[in-house]
């Protein structure tokens, strides 16, 4: 466990949490979805750990254990983050696997700072291309109606909303494909959250367009997926996502919702050991 600092935005010293098994291998870094921490990857570090890679996870800012100032969600501000880490770690020939809302970073790295300490990437349940609907985005996945539906519902009650998002996360169709023990873990690691920076980064991933930064993405690329997947669903994001990016490989993991890595872990898993080898 270390705590890399930040040194840019109105709040220029946020101390970002970020734990690092170390070691030789390839460094691949997990970048964690809304509105949980690094700690959601617990399925995925053993696993990446023992095949030989240096895992790191880290916090974003607003969440988990990182500091949680009341600004700086832009993607721009998070990226920024992010590039931090793996300059003050000097990471090199670096993987970024982007959930959900983590797809963003992922998206936004390309176009802020190229390909130099990139090996590969994967856009696991991300949001990109662009979620939110409207008359310049009619393939988005998220009506406006919805996405002022969830900033009211947060708002108003953190612990109701939490409680049904985190049960929608792991859901299809209605019926939860993980154990309760596993939905109120998440539900724990959501509420380490700050109210303040959770609504500024709900809005960030819903109304972020990475269009532009898609086609720079220029190594190789895994867009995984559950085809159960109602939080982010697939057609309007992982699909477009694929077809933006040419070269990119496709996994759609068949049954699973939106939290595939702990409802599917071993197939998640095993998809991206094996993209990992290239």
């Amino acid at each position: 466990m270390t705590e890399i600092t930040a040194h840019h935005g109105l709040f220029k010293n946020t101390n970002l949490h970020v734990d690092d098994t170390g070691g030789s291998g390839r460094p691949v870094i997990l970048i964690h979805g809304w509105p949980l921490s690094g700690e959601s990857w617990s399925e995925q570090v053993p696993a990446l750990q023992e095949a030989g890679y240096r895992v790191v996870t880290y916090d974003r800012r607003g969440f988990g254990r990182s500091d949680k100032p009341k600004t700086g969600y832009s993607y721009d501000t998070l990226t920024e983050d992010l590039h931090a880490l793996l300059t003050e770690l000097d990471l090199n020939d670096v993987t970024l696997i982007g959930f959900s809302m983590g797809g963003g970073e992922v998206a936004r790295y390309f176009s802020k700072y190229g390909t130099e300490r990139l090996h590969s990437v994967v856009f696991a349940s991300a949001v990109p291309p662009f979620m939110l609907q409207s008359p310049g985005n009619p393939d988005g996945p998220l009506p406006a109606s919805q996405a002022a539906k969830m900033a009211a519902g947060l708002t108003a009650d953190e612990d109701a909303f939490y409680d049904d998002f985190v049960t929608q996360f792991y859901s299809v169709d209605g019926v939860l494909k993980v154990t309760e023990e596993q939905r109120q873990e998440a539900i724990t690691l959501a509420k380490q959250s700050s109210k303040v920076p959770a609504l500024a980064a709900m809005t960030s991933f819903g109304s972020t367009d990475f269009r532009e930064d898609l086609p720079l993405v220029t190594v190789p690329t895994l867009v995984i997926h559950g085809d159960g997947d109602g939080t982010v669903p697939f057609e309007g994001s992982g699909a477009r996502t694929h077809a933006a990016i040419p070269g990119s490989e496709l996994v759609l993991i068949a049954g699973a919702p939106h939290g595939v890595t702990v409802s599917h872990a071993a197939e998640w898993n095993s998809a991206v050991l094996e993209f990992l080898k290239k």
